[in-house]
């Protein structure tokens, strides 16, 4: 079960999973759960590429240090990394009022965070697949 493509594709099918989610949330007008779902479709997908390469444990949740710390980097997930960083803002303050000055995650993301959300989950897990 740990062989490196059973991985891979384990965790590719999960951040398809979690981008299908996302989709659903945003649609229902529930953008604070889709801009954290997108999150999590990104970190799982640059995981996924990860454990193709043989990883046999992947800490941490900042899809940008994941990016980076591939080696040999991938020019196309290092082209994204942008999107990586608008990802990670979405990890905790889209899930805890504690995580904004004020209000709740869902007074505080709207229609357009989760588009862009979902558009930079989208790239960065065409990257990842692209490259596993």
């Amino acid at each position: 079960m740990n062989e490196p493509a059973t991985q891979r594709d384990r965790w590719l099918r999960s951040a398809r999973e979690d981008v299908a989610y996302a989709l659903v949330a945003a649609a229902a007008g529930h953008h604070a759960p889709a801009c954290f779902h997108a999150q999590q479709a990104a970190e799982k997908a640059v995981k996924a590429l990860h454990y193709g390469r043989g990883a046999r444990v992947v800490i941490g949740h900042n899809v940008r240090a994941l990016i980076e710390s591939l080696n040999p980097s991938v020019a196309a997930l290092t082209a994204r990394l942008d999107d990586a960083r608008d990802l990670d803002v979405f990890y905790i303050p889209t899930r805890y009022p504690n995580g904004l000055e004020s209000g709740t995650p869902g007074e505080a993301f709207g229609p357009q965070q989760s588009a862009r959300a979902l558009a930079a989950a989208d790239a960065i897990i065409a990257a990842s697949d692209a490259n596993t």
